[in-house]
């Protein structure tokens, strides 16, 4: 919820709130702003401030302005010119960076994770062996396990990162549930290191999670 700014710089303040907003999910991607009249209000601060942490956000890509129509939620995240960098960059790249993000992840759900986070994996893996070849709902299933997978190592920059680049990982999951050329990760070997997380075996689910995506990336030294 927007609260009123009192001090500190009122465009970065003001940008900083607009942006927590969108982040939280109260204003999901395709929501149309409120005028700037009642964010003026809503914040305390001039029109003209508002407009101008409007106009900064659009530029980052979280905001869309359409002439005559408003102001809507493009992104909930800053993306800026890093994403743009990463989506121009080869997928057997984005796939080196998901394998040293995930098999850290991995390493630490194995000693930090709860109940709370089995659950969560548990849940996204049954879902998307309940998918069957719907692989739409194969791959959103599969994009919840590793987000889950990563929130259980309780690492706030390490999760950070990660939903910073799930643009990309949602684009390398694609590729390898969709390209017959390139080993799909199975049902089997997700659920090997889902097991080795709920007993705790940090050596086991580092190197689990490493061999699911491994095949993939030997698979694209041929091709790109």
């Amino acid at each position: 919820m927007l609260t009123p700014i009192r001090k500190g710089s009122l465009v970065e303040t003001a940008i900083d709130s607009l942006r927590k907003t969108i982040e939280s999910g109260e204003w999901p991607v395709g929501t149309r702003l409120p005028v700037e009249a009642e964010l003026s209000e809503a914040l305390g601060i001039s029109r003209n401030t508002i407009r101008e942490a409007v106009r900064v956000l659009v530029h980052v890509g979280m905001l869309e302005t359409r002439q005559g129509d408003g102001t809507y939620v493009r992104a909930n995240r800053d993306a800026g010119e890093t994403l743009r960098r990463i989506a121009r960059s080869r997928l057997a790249e984005q796939i080196e960076v998901r394998i040293t993000l995930e098999t850290e992840a991995a390493r630490l759900a194995a000693r930090r994770r709860n109940e709370a986070d089995l659950k969560a994996m548990t849940e996204a893996l049954d879902a998307r062996a309940a998918a069957g070849e719907v692989i739409t709902d194969r791959i959103r299933h599969d994009e919840r396990f590793h987000h889950s997978l990563v929130r259980a190592s309780h690492n706030s920059a390490l999760i950070e990162l990660y939903d910073y680049f799930s643009h990309a990982v949602s684009q390398t999951i694609e590729r390898t549930e969709m390209d017959s050329d390139l080993p799909e990760p199975s049902q089997e070997a997700h659920e090997l290191l889902l097991a080795a997380i709920r007993r705790k075996d940090a050596d086991k689910a580092e190197a689990l999670s490493r061999a699911l995506l491994t095949p993939s990336l030997n698979a694209l030294s041929g091709k790109e």
